[in-house]
Protein backbone atom coordinates (compact mmCIF):
# COMPACT_ATOMS: atom_id res chain seq x y z
CA UNK A 1 0.00 0.00 0.00
CA UNK A 2 1.66 2.93 -0.93
CA UNK A 3 1.56 6.41 1.25
CA UNK A 4 -0.13 9.20 0.27
CA UNK A 5 2.16 11.70 -1.07
CA UNK A 6 0.97 15.47 -0.86
CA UNK A 7 1.25 18.02 -3.40
CA UNK A 8 0.16 21.19 -4.60
CA UNK A 9 -2.76 20.72 -7.57
CA UNK A 10 -3.88 23.80 -9.39
CA UNK A 11 -7.08 24.96 -6.96
CA UNK A 12 -4.81 25.11 -4.44
CA UNK A 13 -2.46 27.01 -5.54
CA UNK A 14 -5.46 29.75 -7.15
CA UNK A 15 -7.18 29.39 -3.06
CA UNK A 16 -3.67 30.02 -1.86
CA UNK A 17 -2.96 33.08 -4.45
CA UNK A 18 -6.98 34.52 -3.38
CA UNK A 19 -6.24 34.03 0.04
CA UNK A 20 -3.58 36.07 -0.23
CA UNK A 21 -4.79 38.68 -2.50
CA UNK A 22 -7.95 39.27 0.11
CA UNK A 23 -4.90 39.56 3.02
CA UNK A 24 -3.30 42.43 1.35
CA UNK A 25 -6.43 44.07 0.08
CA UNK A 26 -7.07 43.42 4.03
CA UNK A 27 -4.21 45.38 5.40
CA UNK A 28 -4.63 47.98 2.74
CA UNK A 29 -8.38 48.68 4.56
CA UNK A 30 -7.10 48.72 7.86
CA UNK A 31 -4.06 51.26 6.85
CA UNK A 32 -5.99 53.30 4.78
CA UNK A 33 -8.04 56.74 5.93
CA UNK A 34 -9.81 57.18 3.32
CA UNK A 35 -13.13 56.06 3.17
CA UNK A 36 -13.43 56.02 -0.78
CA UNK A 37 -10.33 54.48 -0.71
CA UNK A 38 -11.50 52.11 2.00
CA UNK A 39 -15.02 51.42 0.14
CA UNK A 40 -13.58 50.33 -3.45
CA UNK A 41 -11.13 48.02 -1.73
CA UNK A 42 -14.39 46.57 0.03
CA UNK A 43 -15.57 46.18 -3.28
CA UNK A 44 -12.46 44.60 -4.06
CA UNK A 45 -12.69 42.22 -1.41
CA UNK A 46 -16.31 40.91 -2.31
CA UNK A 47 -14.84 40.75 -6.02
CA UNK A 48 -12.06 38.36 -4.76
CA UNK A 49 -14.38 36.79 -2.29
CA UNK A 50 -16.98 36.13 -5.07
CA UNK A 51 -13.85 34.25 -7.32
CA UNK A 52 -13.13 31.99 -4.57
CA UNK A 53 -16.69 30.95 -4.14
CA UNK A 54 -16.93 30.12 -8.14
CA UNK A 55 -13.59 28.35 -7.51
CA UNK A 56 -15.05 26.28 -4.34
CA UNK A 57 -18.50 25.83 -6.86
CA UNK A 58 -20.68 27.46 -4.99
CA UNK A 59 -22.00 29.59 -7.83
CA UNK A 60 -25.17 31.08 -6.10
CA UNK A 61 -23.09 32.10 -3.20
CA UNK A 62 -20.63 33.91 -5.43
CA UNK A 63 -23.15 35.37 -7.48
CA UNK A 64 -25.21 36.96 -4.41
CA UNK A 65 -21.46 38.11 -2.78
CA UNK A 66 -20.94 39.96 -6.35
CA UNK A 67 -23.96 41.92 -6.68
CA UNK A 68 -24.50 42.43 -3.01
CA UNK A 69 -20.85 42.83 -1.61
CA UNK A 70 -19.84 44.58 -4.91
CA UNK A 71 -22.47 45.97 -6.10
CA UNK A 72 -25.30 47.78 -4.72
CA UNK A 73 -23.68 47.59 -1.09
CA UNK A 74 -20.55 49.79 -2.46
CA UNK A 75 -23.25 52.40 -3.82
CA UNK A 76 -24.36 52.67 -0.17
CA UNK A 77 -21.43 53.23 1.09
CA UNK A 78 -20.70 55.83 -1.57
CA UNK A 79 -23.90 57.97 -0.30
CA UNK A 80 -23.03 57.09 2.91
CA UNK A 81 -19.82 59.42 2.70
CA UNK A 82 -21.68 62.52 1.19
CA UNK A 83 -22.94 62.74 4.93
CA UNK A 84 -19.57 62.69 6.57
CA UNK A 85 -16.24 63.41 6.64
CA UNK A 86 -13.89 61.96 3.85
CA UNK A 87 -11.13 60.86 5.93
CA UNK A 88 -11.13 58.62 9.54
CA UNK A 89 -10.28 60.07 12.70
CA UNK A 90 -6.57 59.82 13.57
CA UNK A 91 -6.50 58.29 16.77
CA UNK A 92 -3.93 57.67 19.48
CA UNK A 93 -2.66 54.13 19.21
CA UNK A 94 -3.19 53.81 23.04
CA UNK A 95 -6.78 53.99 22.38
CA UNK A 96 -6.07 50.90 20.05
CA UNK A 97 -5.16 48.60 22.32
CA UNK A 98 -7.75 47.40 23.80
CA UNK A 99 -9.65 46.96 21.33
CA UNK A 100 -6.78 45.30 19.26
CA UNK A 101 -7.32 42.68 22.21
CA UNK A 102 -10.61 42.38 21.88
CA UNK A 103 -10.33 41.52 17.97
CA UNK A 104 -7.33 39.18 18.72
CA UNK A 105 -8.82 37.21 21.44
CA UNK A 106 -11.48 36.80 19.60
CA UNK A 107 -9.74 35.17 16.64
CA UNK A 108 -7.91 32.99 18.98
CA UNK A 109 -11.58 31.98 20.15
CA UNK A 110 -12.19 30.97 16.46
CA UNK A 111 -9.34 29.06 15.39
CA UNK A 112 -10.11 27.33 18.50
CA UNK A 113 -13.33 26.29 17.81
CA UNK A 114 -12.26 25.83 14.13
CA UNK A 115 -10.10 22.81 15.23
CA UNK A 116 -13.36 20.72 16.12
CA UNK A 117 -14.27 20.99 12.45
CA UNK A 118 -14.20 18.03 9.95
CA UNK A 119 -11.79 18.62 6.93
CA UNK A 120 -12.70 20.28 4.11
CA UNK A 121 -14.99 18.05 1.81
CA UNK A 122 -14.65 15.11 3.99
CA UNK A 123 -16.82 12.39 2.89
CA UNK A 124 -18.02 11.57 6.36
CA UNK A 125 -18.92 14.65 7.51
CA UNK A 126 -22.48 15.46 8.33
CA UNK A 127 -23.09 17.72 5.92
CA UNK A 128 -21.84 14.97 3.09
CA UNK A 129 -23.12 12.54 4.60
CA UNK A 130 -26.88 13.11 5.85
CA UNK A 131 -28.02 16.43 5.09
CA UNK A 132 -26.07 17.28 1.47
CA UNK A 133 -27.03 13.64 0.47
CA UNK A 134 -30.51 13.92 1.30
CA UNK A 135 -30.99 16.82 -0.61
CA UNK A 136 -29.50 15.24 -3.47
CA UNK A 137 -31.30 12.41 -3.59
CA UNK A 138 -34.46 13.39 -2.70
CA UNK A 139 -34.92 17.09 -4.44
CA UNK A 140 -36.27 15.64 -7.68
CA UNK A 141 -39.07 13.39 -6.13
CA UNK A 142 -40.13 16.52 -3.30
CA UNK A 143 -40.16 19.72 -5.37
CA UNK A 144 -38.79 18.51 -9.05
CA UNK A 145 -36.36 21.81 -9.48
CA UNK A 146 -33.06 21.38 -11.46
CA UNK A 147 -31.44 24.08 -9.12
CA UNK A 148 -30.62 22.58 -5.48
CA UNK A 149 -29.61 25.21 -4.13
CA UNK A 150 -33.00 27.25 -5.11
CA UNK A 151 -35.08 24.35 -3.66
CA UNK A 152 -33.47 24.24 -0.32
CA UNK A 153 -34.05 28.06 -0.26
CA UNK A 154 -37.35 28.18 -1.07
CA UNK A 155 -38.65 25.15 -0.19
CA UNK A 156 -36.88 23.08 2.32
CA UNK A 157 -35.99 26.29 3.77
CA UNK A 158 -38.77 28.31 3.14
CA UNK A 159 -39.38 29.97 6.67
CA UNK A 160 -35.82 30.73 6.86
CA UNK A 161 -36.18 32.59 3.30
CA UNK A 162 -39.54 34.28 4.66
CA UNK A 163 -37.22 35.73 7.76
CA UNK A 164 -34.52 37.11 5.33
CA UNK A 165 -36.93 38.92 3.27
CA UNK A 166 -38.81 40.18 6.52
CA UNK A 167 -35.41 40.99 7.89
CA UNK A 168 -34.27 43.15 4.59
CA UNK A 169 -37.52 44.45 4.95
CA UNK A 170 -37.06 45.69 8.55
CA UNK A 171 -33.63 47.47 7.56
CA UNK A 172 -34.96 49.18 5.02
CA UNK A 173 -37.59 50.86 7.22
CA UNK A 174 -35.03 50.90 10.13
CA UNK A 175 -32.83 53.52 7.59
CA UNK A 176 -36.02 55.22 6.36
CA UNK A 177 -36.57 56.28 10.13
CA UNK A 178 -33.65 57.66 10.63
CA UNK A 179 -32.95 59.16 7.51
CA UNK A 180 -35.99 59.55 5.79
CA UNK A 181 -37.51 58.59 2.43
CA UNK A 182 -35.45 61.00 0.39
CA UNK A 183 -38.47 63.35 -0.36
CA UNK A 184 -37.21 66.34 1.79
CA UNK A 185 -34.79 67.34 -1.46
CA UNK A 186 -37.12 66.99 -3.48
CA UNK A 187 -38.47 70.28 -2.18
CA UNK A 188 -37.40 73.83 -2.72
CA UNK A 189 -33.91 73.34 -3.93
CA UNK A 190 -32.76 74.63 -7.15
CA UNK A 191 -32.59 71.89 -10.01
CA UNK A 192 -28.74 71.99 -10.05
CA UNK A 193 -28.79 70.96 -5.77
CA UNK A 194 -31.21 68.45 -6.25
CA UNK A 195 -28.77 66.23 -8.46
CA UNK A 196 -24.90 67.32 -7.27
CA UNK A 197 -24.01 63.94 -9.81
CA UNK A 198 -26.07 65.25 -12.33
CA UNK A 199 -24.34 69.08 -11.48
CA UNK A 200 -20.80 67.71 -12.22
CA UNK A 201 -21.91 65.74 -15.57
CA UNK A 202 -23.57 68.78 -17.20
CA UNK A 203 -20.40 71.08 -16.23
CA UNK A 204 -18.55 69.22 -19.23
CA UNK A 205 -19.88 67.59 -23.23
CA UNK A 206 -17.67 64.82 -22.41
CA UNK A 207 -19.97 63.14 -19.99
CA UNK A 208 -22.20 62.91 -23.12
CA UNK A 209 -20.73 59.29 -24.10
CA UNK A 210 -21.29 58.48 -20.23
CA UNK A 211 -24.80 59.03 -20.34
CA UNK A 212 -25.50 57.70 -23.92
CA UNK A 213 -23.67 54.57 -22.87
CA UNK A 214 -26.20 54.34 -19.53
CA UNK A 215 -28.99 54.58 -21.89
CA UNK A 216 -28.04 51.01 -23.68
CA UNK A 217 -26.74 49.48 -20.41
CA UNK A 218 -29.70 50.40 -17.88
CA UNK A 219 -32.42 48.61 -20.11
CA UNK A 220 -29.89 45.71 -20.50
CA UNK A 221 -29.30 45.45 -16.33
CA UNK A 222 -32.94 45.58 -16.14
CA UNK A 223 -33.55 42.63 -18.30
CA UNK A 224 -30.84 40.87 -16.90
CA UNK A 225 -32.22 41.17 -13.49
CA UNK A 226 -35.59 39.24 -15.04
CA UNK A 227 -33.44 36.89 -16.35
CA UNK A 228 -31.82 35.90 -13.20
CA UNK A 229 -35.21 35.58 -11.19
CA UNK A 230 -36.77 33.15 -13.29
CA UNK A 231 -33.92 31.73 -14.29
CA UNK A 232 -33.11 30.70 -10.87
CA UNK A 233 -34.37 27.37 -10.75
CA UNK A 234 -31.97 26.08 -13.43
CA UNK A 235 -28.92 27.53 -12.55
CA UNK A 236 -27.71 30.24 -10.06
CA UNK A 237 -29.77 33.26 -9.52
CA UNK A 238 -33.09 33.42 -7.69
CA UNK A 239 -35.00 36.40 -6.21
CA UNK A 240 -32.27 38.08 -3.65
CA UNK A 241 -29.87 38.05 -7.09
CA UNK A 242 -32.34 39.73 -9.51
CA UNK A 243 -33.88 42.22 -7.00
CA UNK A 244 -30.74 43.66 -6.01
CA UNK A 245 -29.49 43.63 -9.59
CA UNK A 246 -32.82 45.66 -10.83
CA UNK A 247 -32.01 47.79 -7.98
CA UNK A 248 -28.76 48.81 -9.26
CA UNK A 249 -30.46 49.96 -12.84
CA UNK A 250 -32.08 52.20 -10.86
CA UNK A 251 -29.16 53.39 -8.97
CA UNK A 252 -27.11 53.92 -11.59
CA UNK A 253 -29.51 56.13 -13.66
CA UNK A 254 -29.96 58.19 -10.43
CA UNK A 255 -26.53 58.45 -10.08
CA UNK A 256 -25.96 59.78 -14.19
CA UNK A 257 -29.54 61.04 -14.71
CA UNK A 258 -30.22 62.88 -11.32
CA UNK A 259 -32.28 61.38 -8.35
CA UNK A 260 -34.83 63.84 -9.09
CA UNK A 261 -35.82 62.23 -12.59
CA UNK A 262 -35.26 58.56 -11.06
CA UNK A 263 -37.73 59.86 -8.17
CA UNK A 264 -40.08 61.09 -11.03
CA UNK A 265 -39.99 57.71 -12.52
CA UNK A 266 -40.15 55.71 -9.69
CA UNK A 267 -41.65 57.82 -7.01
CA UNK A 268 -40.39 56.40 -3.64
CA UNK A 269 -43.93 55.56 -1.90
CA UNK A 270 -43.98 53.54 -5.19
CA UNK A 271 -40.57 51.25 -3.39
CA UNK A 272 -41.98 51.42 -0.30
CA UNK A 273 -45.38 50.21 -1.49
CA UNK A 274 -43.70 47.11 -3.44
CA UNK A 275 -41.28 46.49 -0.59
CA UNK A 276 -44.52 45.60 1.84
CA UNK A 277 -46.14 43.52 -1.18
CA UNK A 278 -43.01 41.46 -1.80
CA UNK A 279 -43.40 40.09 1.84
CA UNK A 280 -47.53 40.31 1.81
CA UNK A 281 -47.11 38.32 -1.59
CA UNK A 282 -44.45 35.56 0.13
CA UNK A 283 -46.79 34.92 3.13
CA UNK A 284 -49.95 34.80 1.05
CA UNK A 285 -48.76 31.63 -0.31
CA UNK A 286 -48.77 30.26 2.94
CA UNK A 287 -51.67 31.58 4.10
CA UNK A 288 -53.28 29.85 0.87
CA UNK A 289 -51.78 26.59 1.40
CA UNK A 290 -53.16 26.52 4.93
CA UNK A 291 -56.40 27.62 3.66
CA UNK A 292 -56.35 24.79 1.23
CA UNK A 293 -55.67 22.58 4.33
CA UNK A 294 -51.65 22.65 4.23
CA UNK A 295 -49.32 23.16 6.70
CA UNK A 296 -47.63 26.87 5.79
CA UNK A 297 -45.03 27.36 3.13
CA UNK A 298 -46.37 23.67 1.77
CA UNK A 299 -46.41 24.29 -1.82
CA UNK A 300 -48.07 21.26 -2.69
CA UNK A 301 -51.71 22.22 -1.77
CA UNK A 302 -51.20 25.59 -3.04
CA UNK A 303 -53.27 23.52 -6.36
CA UNK A 304 -55.29 20.85 -4.11
CA UNK A 305 -56.00 19.40 -8.01
CA UNK A 306 -52.39 19.00 -9.19
CA UNK A 307 -51.33 17.57 -5.86
CA UNK A 308 -54.07 14.70 -6.02
CA UNK A 309 -53.43 13.82 -9.78
CA UNK A 310 -49.66 14.51 -9.86
CA UNK A 311 -49.72 16.41 -13.18
CA UNK A 312 -46.48 15.98 -15.00
CA UNK A 313 -43.53 18.66 -14.77
CA UNK A 314 -41.52 20.04 -17.54
CA UNK A 315 -38.67 18.20 -18.93
CA UNK A 316 -36.21 20.01 -16.93
CA UNK A 317 -37.68 18.50 -13.94
CA UNK A 318 -36.74 14.67 -15.50
CA UNK A 319 -40.20 13.55 -14.75
CA UNK A 320 -43.33 14.03 -11.80
CA UNK A 321 -43.26 16.77 -9.88
CA UNK A 322 -45.85 18.77 -8.04
CA UNK A 323 -47.27 21.86 -9.75
CA UNK A 324 -48.11 23.38 -6.35
CA UNK A 325 -43.86 23.54 -5.63
CA UNK A 326 -42.98 25.16 -9.12
CA UNK A 327 -45.39 27.54 -9.02
CA UNK A 328 -45.20 27.97 -5.34
CA UNK A 329 -41.28 28.76 -6.02
CA UNK A 330 -41.84 30.86 -8.78
CA UNK A 331 -44.30 33.16 -6.93
CA UNK A 332 -42.24 33.74 -3.47
CA UNK A 333 -39.13 34.28 -5.25
CA UNK A 334 -41.65 36.89 -7.06
CA UNK A 335 -41.86 37.99 -3.26
CA UNK A 336 -38.35 38.05 -2.74
CA UNK A 337 -37.31 40.23 -5.81
CA UNK A 338 -40.00 43.10 -4.95
CA UNK A 339 -38.82 43.90 -1.54
CA UNK A 340 -35.52 43.16 -2.45
CA UNK A 341 -35.33 45.52 -5.10
CA UNK A 342 -37.54 48.02 -3.74
CA UNK A 343 -35.97 47.95 -0.20
CA UNK A 344 -32.58 48.79 -1.46
CA UNK A 345 -33.96 51.28 -4.05
CA UNK A 346 -35.73 53.21 -0.84
CA UNK A 347 -32.33 53.15 1.06
CA UNK A 348 -30.37 54.88 -1.60
CA UNK A 349 -33.15 57.55 -1.63
CA UNK A 350 -32.91 57.79 1.59
CA UNK A 351 -29.14 58.57 1.62
CA UNK A 352 -28.88 59.62 -1.31
CA UNK A 353 -32.00 62.64 -0.37
CA UNK A 354 -30.19 63.42 2.66
CA UNK A 355 -26.98 64.09 1.06
CA UNK A 356 -28.70 66.25 -1.44
CA UNK A 357 -29.95 68.33 1.67
CA UNK A 358 -26.93 68.82 3.01
CA UNK A 359 -25.77 69.78 -0.33
CA UNK A 360 -29.03 72.69 -0.35
CA UNK A 361 -27.94 73.36 3.21
CA UNK A 362 -24.42 74.38 2.66
CA UNK A 363 -25.58 76.27 -0.34
CA UNK A 364 -28.09 78.41 1.74
CA UNK A 365 -25.55 78.97 4.44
Amino acid sequence: MTEYAPHLDTNTIVNFGLLAMLLAVLVAIVRTRSLLAAVLLMGIYSLISAVWFVVLDAADVAFTEAVVGAGVSTAFLLGAILLTRTESLTKRWQDMVMPGLVCVGAGVLLFYAALDLPLFGDPSAPANAHVGRFYIEETKNDVGVPNIVTAVLASYRGFDTLGETIVVFAGGIGVALMLGFGERSMGDLPPALRSPVMEALAESDHHVVLRSVAKLLIPIIALYAFYVQFHGEVGAGGGFQAGVIFAVAVILHALIFGLADTMDAIPPELARAFAALGVLLYSGVGVINMINGGNFLDYDHLFPLAFEAGLPGSHLSGGYHHWGQHFGIIIIELGVLFTVAATMIAMFYAFAGRAADVVGEGARG
